[in-house]
């Protein structure tokens, strides 16, 4: 593993691999690096793809006072290191620190976002009741069903797609890493407007699936409304994790995007 420093001076790491223009993978809640390992194979043969562990995750440090923006820098500084013209991909939580970073670098190419999660209106994303429910749990020392419950009731996977990340090498990692997901509810201010964005001029690609929840979808419909040259695909019959739930389809919208 590689390491940048952010702004806030703390090591952010990161897995360099394959042969190509850089692509940067920002993973979701809950995961690391490797998160990507089920298309991997494939982005490397087309791109020196370099895979960053969120910081608290893996193989990165984690600052004293945790804030969204020091996200944002997180990714930016990866970014910045990974060379000129540089492609960059983000899920989930992920896409919004994608996102974010893409105001505050310039050799970004080109930009995909799977399902970035932010407030759509004036309500809060998730109830306060649910952020304080879970971090009862993992206070109590009972990581796991935390970790069932936020994919259950935040993310809003059904359960054969719990299943499946259940069944993945990930998933115990998954459980030490829950806290960092709570974090990010309870870290709830962050509010997107669409003004700031006005001059982020290049090609974006808003992946959503057919079956996600509506809070999943919505941010995306606000984006392609907000950007200059963004457009919306939507995956047919897939959810939120489409990487591990139909991969091919998945590698299919990226490197066509990608490679356009």
């Amino acid at each position: 593993m590689e390491t940048v420093r952010s702004a806030d001076g703390t090591q952010i790491a990161f897995r360099r691999s394959g042969s190509g223009p850089p692509l940067v993978l920002v993973h979701g809640s809950t995961a690391d690096h490797t998160r990507w390992a089920g298309v991997l194979p494939d982005l490397e043969r087309a791109f020196t793809v370099i895979a960053m562990d969120r910081r608290g995750r893996g193989a990165s440090g984690d600052g004293d006072h945790y804030a969204l923006e020091r996200e944002f820098e997180d990714v930016a500084a990866v970014v910045g290191a990974a060379g000129s013209k540089v492609d960059l991909v983000g899920h989930s939580f992920g896409a919004l620190c994608a996102l974010e970073a893409a105001l505050r670098v310039e050799n970004l190419r080109r930009l995909v976002l799977y399902e970035p999660v932010f407030p759509v209106g004036d309500a809060p994303l998730y109830p306060p009741a649910l952020r304080d429910r879970l971090w009862a749990l993992v206070q109590a020392g009972d990581r796991e069903t935390a970790l069932t419950s936020f994919f259950r009731d935040v993310v809003g996977l059904p359960e054969t797609q719990i299943a499946a990340l259940r069944a993945d090498p990930s998933w115990k990692s998954r459980i030490a890493s829950v806290h960092t997901a709570i974090r990010e509810l309870a870290d709830g201010d962050y509010r997107f407007r669409a003004d700031r964005f006005g001059g982020l001029n290049l090609p974006v690609l808003l992946l959503v699936g057919e079956k996600s929840p509506k809070p999943l979808r919505a941010p995306s419909t606000v984006l392609a409304a907000a950007l200059a040259d963004a457009r919306i695909s939507e995956m047919r019959g897939q959810g939120h994790i489409a990487m591990t739930t139909a991969p091919d389809l998945f590698l299919s919208e990226i490197t066509g995007f990608l490679s356009a």
